[in-house]
């Protein structure tokens, strides 16, 4: 790797004699979580432990949801459309990371890490917007119980879903476009994927443009998203402290806890990691709070909807009781 980078480094030298600048690049070489072998070791095993509960704990959850009859709502409808970003978005980044952190070969290809940057762009933003949606439905389901069904149809939510992944496709166009526009590279090293705040910090010519347009995109999709899940939680918040029941009470904040736990994990980070300008960008500390939610966030949602709703505990206990009885019969 140190090869490749001492011989692009050369190159660019010599067009910097010549033109002024570095021309852009056909290849990245993606940087390993840590270059002591032991610890890739340990970190693989780590990650592919995460990755197979993530799999397993998502694709788990479409099928409870898809399978149990009682979990056929919008709320668990959009759940498991949640369920299927988290799996896909965490999918897009692992397995390659997973094959970056024990072979030699770290390189892909200018083309491969275009396509990976606007799929994991899109996932990630249909993902902010499902969680908006989401929490709107929340607020429906709490503050107007009895128009809940009427409000929140099945033509709504069979709009609002291809909605999410529309405004994600049409948001990730413009980030990579923006990063197509970045005329010349200073280096060819980026984190463990490709992604738009590292490839704007590698730009060798001025980018203050593409940044602006970057922030003023990734900052819209938050204040949007945030300006519908802060009113709905609050109303959701005054609905619930209006009740006389007890029981009505802890109902309704089981029902809204596990997705607002959601909501604050993956828009924390998100507002660290996009909402800031390149300048301000650090290697090492964004490797961190990237893996924790690109790896740890997709295995956590799963695990959160399932302790915490009863519904889909139920379901699940449900499920698993009818595989025993079926296993005991056969026996």
């Amino acid at each position: 790797m140190r090869q490749k980078f001492h011989s692009f480094s050369q190159t660019c030298n010599i067009v910097q004699l010549k033109k002024g600048n570095c021309s852009t690049v056909s290849e990245f070489i993606l940087l390993g979580l840590s270059e002591l072998l032991w610890l890739s070791i340990f970190l693989s095993l780590v990650f592919l432990l995460i990755y197979g509960v993530t799999v397993m704990g998502n694709l788990g959850m479409i099928t409870v949801i898809q399978v149990s009859s009682q979990l056929h709502t919008s709320m668990h409808f959009f759940l498991s459309h949640l369920s299927f970003v988290d799996f896909c978005y965490s999918t897009i980044i692992v397995p390659k990371m997973l094959a970056n952190i024990l072979n030699k070969d770290n390189t892909i290809f200018f083309p491969v890490c275009m396509i990976q940057l606007y799929l994991f762009c899109t996932y990630t933003i249909t993902k902010v917007i499902l969680l908006a949606v989401m929490a709107y439905d929340c607020f429906v389901a709490i503050c107007n119980p009895r128009l809940y069904l009427v409000i929140m149809s099945w033509k709504l939510c069979m709009g609002l879903v291809p909605s999410c992944y529309l405004c994600g496709a049409v948001c990730s166009l413009i980030h990579i476009c923006l990063a197509l526009q970045i005329p010349s590279h200073r280096s060819n090293v980026v984190k463990h994927f490709c992604d738009l705040p590292p490839l704007l910090f590698l730009a060798f010519s001025d980018v203050f443009i593409n940044e602006l347009l970057w922030f003023i995109v990734a900052t819209s999709n938050e204040i949007i998203t945030i300006m519908i899940i802060l009113p709905s939680y609050l109303f959701i918040l005054i609905t619930i402290l209006r009740m006389h029941s007890a029981e009505g009470r802890c109902k309704a904040f089981s029902a809204c806890t596990s997705h607002l736990t959601a909501i604050v994990v993956f828009h924390g980070t998100i507002l660290f990691i996009y909402c800031r300008p390149s300048s301000d960008f650090s290697l090492e500390t964004d490797k961190v709070v990237t893996v924790f939610y690109t790896v740890v966030i997709s295995m956590l949602n799963p695990l959160i909807y399932t302790l915490r709703s009863k519904d889909v505990k139920a379901a699940v206990m449900k499920i698993m009781g009818f595989k025993l009885l079926s296993a005991g019969l056969i026996s």
